[in-house]
């Protein structure tokens, strides 16, 4: 138990951090440290060269203790120390084995870190292996975890129940989600189990000046940013861009974000059907930039638009949001449950151009529309998805194990 006037200690297992979408992760932790908490960040390991964007990457990777590199010992020394021996009934194909033996030498690392930093818990924001090091590591007498689960479990891999079972709390990021883990693994859900949004920094994604719509004669400044992959629908956005210039609008669309290869990957895709359409003088591929970068996108916008097939959530709809930008997504995964379609924001069905370019348009020839969109949502974001509200929640649900022990 942390003595009175101590401040909580608190371990953080994030996967190849930092990512290019991991400035939430970095809201959190400054939120928690705002607290009082006294953070140590771990990761499976470091990102691809190319995707190291913000300005706050070296401070990160500076502070981040890298729990990989494979090693045959580390493995035999796992295994010898595992008990009790039943849990290998969690073991669910070679796959499972696979990331057993993978995760053994990190699970044994993270051991040692907690233990040099007088760590006893250690909060989890994944389900993949991530996850799977931490419940291995309570199993060789490491620290008691927690979990947040950001995406559908068929994204996280194997041994779901092995994962959840000895956490000793856990959130999920939208009720759809919730209901879907209940459905397939209820026994093995902790009793501390709540739904709680990621969030995002409100006092620094704001405007300092009036948003002002755009207008129809003059260049129109739409903007996205999700990291390249089909299931973004750049595609899809770029498709509408060209019914609208077809249609004599001026758009000039942004794309900020790259693909997992560092640029090597599906930006090789979206760079040929941006020349295919034609619209080298309308689309710029941005690549990974810094989130200060990103803010000033935002804020120079008329228009935020991202045509996700699917989404958990969606970070860039509220940092679009928090920006006073006027925004469409889709009305896919949780996205429902962050924008509310007419309210505070503009919902269209995934993989469908016309309806994006159709609403995009009505942002475009009703200016008042786009302003009152974008007073609602930022409002929509300060009362239920600042990054405060995150870090509070990890931060009561360990501070009640501390005094439990």
């Amino acid at each position: 138990m942390t003595p009175k006037g101590d401040p909580v200690k608190l371990g953080f297992l994030i996967p190849q951090f930092p990512g290019q979408t991991h400035i939430f992760f970095w809201r959190e932790i400054a939120a928690l440290k705002a607290m009082g908490v006294d953070v140590t960040l771990m990761s499976t390991r470091h990102p691809p060269s190319g995707l190291i964007a913000h300005e706050w990457s070296d401070e990160a990777m500076r502070r981040t203790k890298y729990l990989g590199e494979f090693g045959i010992g580390a493995v035999l020394a796992g295994l010898l120390h595992l008990r009790p021996w039943h849990w290998w009934r969690d073991i669910e194909g070679i796959s499972s084995i696979r990331d057993v033996l993978i995760c053994l030498p990190a699970a044994r690392r993270m051991i040692d870190t907690c233990r040099a930093q007088n760590i006893n818990h250690v909060h989890v924001h994944s389900c993949g292996r991530a996850a799977l090091i931490a419940a291995l590591a309570l199993k060789m007498d490491g620290p008691t975890y927690s979990l947040t689960q950001h995406g559908p479990m068929s994204d996280y891999g194997p041994m779901q129940g092995f994962k959840w079972r000895d956490a000793s709390f856990g959130t999920v990021i939208t009720e759809k989600l919730l209901g879907e883990i209940r459905r397939d693994i209820d026994d093995d859900l902790p009793s501390r189990l709540m739904v709680q949004p990621m969030g995002v920094d409100t006092n620094e994604l704001c405007r300092e000046t009036t948003y002002v719509p755009a207008n129809p004669d003059g260049p129109i400044r739409l903007f996205s940013c999700a990291r390249l992959n089909v299931v973004k629908g750049h595609q899809d956005l770029m498709a509408a861009v060209r019914i609208l210039v077809d249609q004599g609008l001026n758009i000039q669309l942004d794309i900020a974000g790259e693909d997992d290869d560092g640029g090597n990957g599906f930006h090789n895709d979206l760079a040929a059907s941006l020349h295919d359409l034609g619209l080298q003088d309308h689309v710029r591929l941005l690549g990974a930039i810094s989130a200060q970068t990103v803010r000033e996108y935002l804020l120079k916008s008329h228009i935020f638009a991202l045509a996700s097939w699917h989404e958990p959530l969606g970070v860039a709809y509220m940092e679009a949001m928090s920006c006073g930008v006027p925004t469409i997504g889709t009305n896919a995964g949780g996205v429902p449950e962050l924008i509310r379609d007419g309210i505070d924001g503009v919902l269209t069905p995934p993989q469908n151009t016309k309806a994006l370019a159709d609403a995009i348009e009505m942002l475009i020839r009703d200016p008042d529309r786009a302003e009152t969109l974008a007073v609602a949502g930022r409002a929509r974001i300060l009362d239920r998805f600042h990054s405060n509200i995150g870090a509070e929640c990890i931060l009561t649900e360990v501070t009640a194990l501390d005094a439990n022990k």
